[in-house]
């Protein structure tokens, strides 16, 4: 489902207008998106999704009521805003609320491709079957996922503010278990265009890495250099997103770039000159919409609504820049950020076959999971090794060993960094493998 620019105005509109008193918001999305499921070599479900809904959420007096509903037509849309005032009326004062947003200039930000708006899952067979027959070719199970999707997004206040966007994305996904259960590897990308999936590519390179990880030797925990893939660089830097990157946290003494004695570290050198991490919601590899999505943590309303821009947080190793929120900007004169998506990292000019002859001894990580936090002030996270994790002695390659369980902080891993490769698509961000010294290992896991 994607409807024109001229219906979700209309829509947006009339759900402006159907307030009684104070202001109104009101944020449209749609989302047409067609999968195809296999497991144990075999397709298992193929389907396709509609669903569009609005949200209205009417203010005053620091007060505030939301209503969503499925159904535009207009007597419906009055009916959800006259909900939304009655939830108002019950609400508290509340004391970090900020005004809504005056009219805004988006960018404009492609992220549209119609073969992938049109795809269905007779366009994603093939690529599954390909995967399929490399699983067999193998004596490999296969389970993944291939979804293609359309959103259309539209925002709008009682102000004048109006934004629109329709984006698409396609991913693919796949784990490759060996027969004895001992051996497994896994693939991923996410891109906005269709194109730029290879399915075959990715279940060479699942297959590749649940062979080569069966039958893992027993290791000791410690102290390792890591050799770590892209997707395993990515779920660490999520940290910086959800919370890592808040100047209210740092501000507050609760974060790892908190200045001791108060404030924040803005304008410290912390890590090497190698380390530059920025959001670009330009670079077509990772497109955002046009405007910020909010966040979550920090003020009634986050950053909802700010229009997207490039945003530089670490510079050649200076923490140059933190999210901050409207009300956190309001409370600290200075300047609301828009949220830390489309994250990009400058990479290196090595290979990640540079980065493994260059280690005398160490582990290669293919992705990490079940991450989680364990200290905000020190940005330290606990999770999982997973779909391949191998030792490296004198700069190869020399067996699979099993999964160990780490507790490190993505700030002393980017503060041991010794050499990258170039950025690759990871997900929804852009960055390198990398080679980083003296990362902690706690503990052994049997899962696979």
């Amino acid at each position: 489902m994607s409807l024109p620019r001229d219906e979700v105005r209309r829509i947006l509109d009339e759900a402006l207008a159907a307030r009684g008193t104070g202001e109104c918001e009101a944020a449209f999305e749609a989302t047409t998106a067609s999968h195809t499921r296999f497991a144990r070599n075999e397709i298992t479900t193929s389907g396709l999704t509609e669903d569009a809904g609005l949200t209205i959420t009417v203010r005053q007096d620091g007060k505030s009521g939301t209503v969503s509903t499925n159904d535009f037509a207009p007597e419906a849309i009055r009916a959800a805003a006259g909900r939304a005032e009655a939830m108002r009326a019950s609400m508290p004062v509340d004391p970090e609320a900020v005004d809504l947003l005056p009219k805004q200039d988006y960018p404009t930000i492609e992220k549209h491709d119609p073969a992938c708006a049109a795809a269905r899952a007779t366009d994603r067979v093939a690529g599954v079957k390909a995967a399929l027959a490399v699983a067999r070719k193998h004596d490999l199970v296969a389970a993944g996922f291939f979804e293609s999707e359309t959103v259309t997004r539209a925002i709008a206040n009682s102000k004048g503010n109006f934004g629109y966007q329709v984006a698409t994305g396609a991913e693919f996904s796949t784990t490759m278990r060996t027969g004895d259960a001992t051996g497994s590897g896994w693939a991923s990308i996410w891109s906005p265009t269709l194109a730029a999936v290879d399915a075959k590519a990715l279940a060479r390179t699942a297959a590749d890495k649940g062979i080569a990880s069966a039958r893992p030797r027993e290791i000791a925990p410690g102290d390792y250099t890591v050799i770590l893939e892209p997707a395993a660089v990515a779920s660490l830097l999520q940290a910086f997103q959800f919370g890592g990157l808040s100047k209210r946290a740092a501000d507050e003494g609760q974060s790892v770039f908190a200045k001791q004695g108060g404030g924040n570290r803005i304008g410290e050198k912390i890590f090497p000159e190698s380390v530059t991490l920025v959001s670009d919601p330009f670079d077509p590899r990772v497109p955002a919409t046009p405007w910020s999505g909010g966040g979550f943590f920090g003020g009634a309303m986050g950053a909802a609504g700010i229009p997207s821009r490039k945003v530089a947080w670490i510079e050649k190793g200076v923490l140059k820049t933190l999210f901050t929120d409207r009300y956190w900007a309001r409370a600290t004169q200075s300047e609301p950020t828009p949220f830390p998506s489309s994250l990009v990292m400058t990479g290196g000019a090595a290979t990640l076959d540079d980065l493994i002859a260059s280690t005398d001894r160490g582990l290669l990580v293919t992705r990490f999971w079940y991450i989680r936090s364990v200290n905000p002030q020190t940005a330290q996270l606990t999770g999982l090794t997973r779909d391949g994790l191998f030792l490296i002695e004198k700069g190869k390659v020399t067996a699979p060993v099993v999964n160990l369980r780490f507790n490190e902080s993505p700030v002393v891993m980017l503060q041991n960094l010794e050499a990258m490769t170039a950025p690759a698509s990871a997900g929804r961000t852009l960055v390198p493998a990398i080679k980083s010294r003296a990362f902690t290992f706690t503990s052994k896991s049997d899962a696979v």
